[in-house]
């Protein structure tokens, strides 16, 4: 009974450990937004060269995150953990004394090596720590507090650079990531797929992060230069020759870097797109419902954060609900209850003119989307083989946080032809929210129909 209570202790500490650091990436980004403003005026600056600030950090982030899942199967979930934690609160530290952009743009980019390191190892180390019986409701938790990041970032990012300026908002990660690093290496024990040599498939790393990086870069920067712009064109075909070449060359390494017959594990390739297309549905809404509310509805930032409570916080409660319910449910039936329930949500946000609809049904957006999410990682975790969780995170989150970032980008431009058609921005959210609601609910159905057609495949893991 002993060995079992101090197991369970162990358990909450790397559950607590891991959580924060996930905490860590989510509250950094949503709490810098709110800074960027203040870091212009004093680094004399535009705001939109400041963006870069946002930028760079996603760039290398999503680059990168396919390569920080394996290598942590590689060379050590926990020894990868520490080092991603570390990184991340090292640039922390050094954009806080940053003198110049320069200097914060370049450790942002390092800031995001350390984000694409720990996001899809901190999965991986649950994974292959907690019991397959309790694995999907750790997951789901983990989820969940690291969400209290997103529900609270912009009012840390507002009250913080407001009242004590924008190096601090990098000061205040610096706790809670040492904290996260004790947790970890107090209570993780070491993890590696066994059956992988000490070797890294370099050429394919290089591939795969440099053709999302620059299909990335091509998206980002569309807008500015122009969606039929000879640089955006060749950026983007770059990227996909790339990734093409990315294909070519895991088929013959003999050590590749991510194993191509995952592709060919239906119930993983299915969650993982339905949960891109939760996640495209909650950020493109996320970003669409900004302007409405500052702009169209005239709200302050800080009250436009009080609304943004109500999906905040119903994203920080559908985490742990994940969890339960992929212990109960089939995966794909999962995705498409959240899928519909957020579009359902999202249908009442675009068509409501009150308050008293407009939170709630924004609320229930938050928490379907929010499930969608959050469940991706469990219902993916839980049809691959432990060893190779870490592959498996990261292919999944970068899928699932490229897309999100492509649609946002093609949403922005998507409304200024429809302001174009239109009398008030107001309309063309709404028109745009409308269209998005729709073709996710068409997608929830047909998932629920192909989750119900294929059961047995569904609940088959892979070899």
């Amino acid at each position: 009974m002993a060995s079992t209570g101090f197991d369970q202790r162990r358990l909450r500490r790397v559950l607590v450990g891991v959580s924060l650091a996930m905490f860590l990436d989510d509250l950094d980004f949503f709490a810098l937004n709110l800074a960027v403003p203040s870091m212009a005026r004093e680094l004399h600056a535009t705001t939109t060269d400041m963006q870069w600030v946002i930028s760079g950090y996603m760039l290398t982030g999503g680059a990168l995150l396919i390569a920080g899942g394996r290598v942590g199967d590689i060379l050590g979930r926990r020894r990868m953990l520490l080092s991603g934690i570390a990184v991340f609160a090292l640039a922390s530290l050094a954009c806080g004394l940053a003198p110049s952009k320069e200097v914060v743009f370049g450790f942002r980019v390092i800031q995001g090596v350390g984000a694409a390191i720990l996001f899809p190892v901190s999965v991986a180390v649950i994974t292959n720590a907690f019991p397959e019986r309790r694995r999907g409701a750790a997951i789901g938790d983990v989820y969940g507090l690291a969400a209290i990041g997103t529900a609270i970032g912009p009012f840390v990012g507002g009250a913080i650079s407001q009242h004590l300026g924008w190096r601090w908002v990098f000061f205040f990660n610096l706790p809670f990531a040492a904290l996260a690093f004790a947790l970890v290496a107090g209570a993780v024990a070491e993890s590696r797929d066994e059956t992988a040599p000490r070797r890294i498939d370099f050429p394919g790393l290089a591939a795969v992060a440099g053709g999302i990086a620059a299909i990335t870069l091509a998206v980002d920067r569309g807008q500015t230069w122009g969606w039929g712009d000879a640089r955006t064109v060749g950026v983007f075909v770059a990227g996909l020759a790339l990734l093409a070449a990315f294909v070519a060359i895991e088929h013959r390494a003999r050590f590749p870097l991510v194993d191509l017959s995952l592709f060919r594990n239906r119930p993983y390739v299915a969650v993982t797109l339905a949960g891109m297309v939760a996640n495209v549905a909650f950020c493109v809404t996320t970003f669409a419902s900004t302007l409405y509310l500052q702009e169209v509805r005239d709200l302050s930032p800080l009250l436009a954060g009080v609304v943004f409570l109500a999906p905040a916080l119903s994203l920080a409660l559908a985490g742990p609900f994940s969890g339960y319910l992929g212990a109960r449910l089939p995966a794909l039936g999962v995705m498409a209850m959240a899928i519909g329930a957020g579009a359902v949500g999202l249908l009442l946000v675009a068509s409501a003119h009150s308050w008293l609809l407009y939170v709630p049904a924004f609320a229930l957006f938050g928490a379907g989307y929010g499930l969608g999410w959050s469940f991706v990682s469990v219902g993916t975790q839980a049809v691959v083989r432990p060893e190779r969780a870490g592959e498996a995170s990261g292919v999944t989150l970068a899928v699932v946080v490229a897309g999100a970032g492509l649609f946002v980008a093609v949403s922005a431009t998507v409304l200024e032809l429809l302001t174009t058609h239109h009398r008030t921005e107001g309309a063309a959210i709404a028109d745009l929210l409308h269209a998005l609601a729709l073709a996710t609910l068409a997608i929830a159905a047909g998932l629920a129909v192909y989750g119900w057609r294929h059961r047995p495949a569904t609940a088959a893991t892979a070899d």
